[in-house]
């Protein structure tokens, strides 16, 4: 048998603590210790999931294998850098940093220490994504909406940092070809920040995604829709459910006929999927379906379209 790897969560507020749960439960797996800021958080977490509790993040340092970094945002350089330098394994959340000078810096140091560093852009292991992802090729036009209602919670940015970039990740992914032009808009509506946005992206080859993403809708919608050569791919990200409309050749050389199908997809939580991906890769020392590179890309690109609605609203 195996020795476990050992894990440790850097950061268990709403987030971090499902990290944490699903860790514990995770057979091969030991969840050394949280560490967070506030004292009761990391008790609390720590007691209903039999670890320890650390303060000092940097204390887990040479105790763990790998660890989730599950702080706000502006702290994930500085979080990540002591267990990189370690040669600690990474699950990263999403965005990978507030700039894209920082992301890059963090992606630079993940690859020289020769670590698996995977980060958290949740929708990828979304398993009716997976199917759509491995049937839905060269495609020519994407939509995507992804609206909810108004929460508190992650108002401190814009609704593209927040959840368009889920699906900026999902494009890129699905074309496999570099961006050739760029237009959004977007405006402000519960914060001072921009709360719903959509996005037009236009690559090389021809292909177009039309993105928006609302956190100021009264009903809530995740789905995607994707055309490709002969074929129409849809899915909803809640149900995980495919659906498929496909043309059939005629074989006596008439009109195609349209078959469509329902593909049975079984609906699994995507951060139960997410962290045992993660540990199997630290485990075989795989290449994460999400690589530092590729949510750089996605970051990349978010912060265009930022830079486009700004432009928008100066007008």
């Amino acid at each position: 048998m195996s020795k476990p790897i050992r894990v440790g969560v850097i950061g268990v507020g709403y987030l971090g603590k499902f990290h944490a749960k699903i860790y514990a439960a995770m057979p091969d797996v030991q969840l050394v210790g949280v560490a967070d800021t506030d004292v009761a958080t990391r008790a609390a977490v720590a007691r209903e999931y039999g670890c320890t509790a650390f303060a000092n993040a940097t204390d887990l340092v040479g105790k763990v294998d790998a660890v989730s970094i599950v702080v706000p945002t502006v702290c994930h350089l500085a979080t990540a850098r002591p267990f990189l330098d370690a040669g600690v394994h990474m699950l990263m959340e999403k965005p990978l940093a507030p700039s894209l000078d920082e992301a890059r810096a963090l992606v630079e140091l993940a690859e020289r220490a020769g670590v698996v560093f995977q980060v958290g852009h949740l929708e990828r292991f979304n398993a009716g994504m997976m199917e759509l992802a491995r049937r839905a090729k060269a495609p020519r036009f994407i939509e995507v909406h992804r609206l909810g209602g108004f929460v508190e919670r992650a108002t401190d940015v814009d609704v593209v940092t927040d959840l368009m970039i889920h699906d900026i990740d999902i494009v890129l992914d699905l074309v496999q070809r570099p961006i050739k032009a760029i237009a959004a808009t977007g405006v402000p509506i519960m914060t001072d920040h921009v709360d719903i946005a959509n996005a037009r992206l236009e690559f090389e080859g021809g292909a177009v995604a039309n993105v928006t993403a609302s956190r100021v809708s009264t009903k809530k919608q995740r789905r995607i829709r994707v055309f490709a050569h002969n074929a129409y791919y849809a899915l909803d990200f809640v149900d995980q459910q495919v659906e498929v409309a496909e043309a059939v050749p005629d074989p006596a050389g008439g009109r195609p006929a349209i078959r469509q199908e329902k593909i049975a997809v079984e609906p699994r939580p995507p951060l139960d999927a997410e962290l045992a991906a993660f540990i199997e890769c630290v485990r075989t020392r795989a290449t994460p379906l999400v690589t530092g590179r590729a949510a750089l890309a996605a970051m990349d690109v978010a912060m265009q379209v930022k830079a486009r609605i700004q432009e928008c609203l100066k007008v």
